[in-house]
């Protein structure tokens, strides 16, 4: 069978076969688990490029169980000791055939309900509240949703999360105290209304729907040095729109580095498929943290 060979052709280098490494990526502490202060998150493995059509289509092309698992031992070879990713079919089973090939990657789940199923087929060590989900209820004014939520994932005996793309949020929950052990934090504001857009920029860019606004970061990273709460920070790369040169990768970790607490972490989705952007990612962060 090739299919080793071709997925290492396919992927730029990525050694699925490579001895791990004798010591992790620097951790923060989540609860009672250290956590690589890099953790890798799956929003390419599933088709969500957060760009175009047509590149959703041509990573879930790629992502094979085979590649995708691949790619998660890369990731454990390299230091990474976390996953962060959905409760879908693609990625349950997934995380289940990296376990049966001996990975041991811990889950962090970002779930829109019904979160004691999702402890019960990934076995996470966390489950978050899914951000988009978080917003839409802040705006109705249902963050009693929310809350009811959290006190669900408590029940089952994980650590509790709520994501969102709005540091107001964040201090909202921080303000009434809820009992959440951490928050997944976008660093761009990409779930404005329209009409909040309009009221921005007096017009509607195209998508209307994807705003990456320059000074969005500035925010979000103010309000998690503010929390002693352990942070999760995403989209650091503005879904690949400041990743045109490895300069530019490397001035948005540092940026993100010098803005978080030390007990904050970075999630950082990858597509391998013409260079090995794990290894990469994870050289990254030992620079920035060294």
């Amino acid at each position: 069978m090739n299919t080793r060979r071709q997925f290492i052709r396919i992927s730029a280098g990525i050694a699925a076969a490579a001895p791990l490494p004798t010591a992790p990526l620097p951790t923060a502490r989540l609860g009672k688990y250290d956590i690589t202060r890099l953790i890798i998150g799956s929003n390419p493995f599933y088709g969500y490029s957060h760009s175009s059509r047509t590149l959703d289509q041509h990573m879930r092309e790629w992502s094979t169980p085979d590649n995708v698992c691949a790619a998660l031992r890369e990731t454990e070879r390299n230091g990474i000791n976390t996953f962060q990713t959905n409760g879908g079919d693609r990625a349950i089973s997934d995380i289940r055939l990296h376990r049966e090939r001996g990975g041991q990657l811990q889950v962090i789940a970002l779930i829109k309900e019904k979160p004691e199923d999702a402890v019960a087929a990934m076995r996470p060590i966390a489950v978050s509240h899914h951000g988009e989900v978080t917003d839409a209820l802040f705006r109705q004014r249902k963050m009693d949703d929310v809350r009811e939520f959290t006190k669900r994932v408590r029940q089952a005996g994980v650590l509790v999360g709520v994501s969102t793309h709005q540091p107001e949020i964040i201090e909202y929950i921080e303000e009434r105290g809820w009992d959440v052990d951490f928050y997944m934090g976008c660093v761009y504001n990409r779930t404005r209304t329209p009409e909040e857009i309009r009221k921005l920029l007096g017009q509607l860019p195209l998508p209307a729907n994807e705003l990456y606004l320059e000074k969005d970061p500035e925010r979000m990273f103010a309000v998690m040095r503010q929390t002693r709460k352990t942070c999760l920070a995403f989209k650091i790369l503005a879904a690949g729109r400041v990743a045109g040169s490895s300069e530019s990768l490397d001035a948005a970790f540092k940026t993100a580095f010098a803005s978080i607490k030390p007990r904050d972490c970075v999630i950082v989705g990858v597509y391998p498929r013409f260079k090995n952007e794990i290894e990469e990612n994870a050289r990254r962060v030992r620079a920035c943290t060294a």
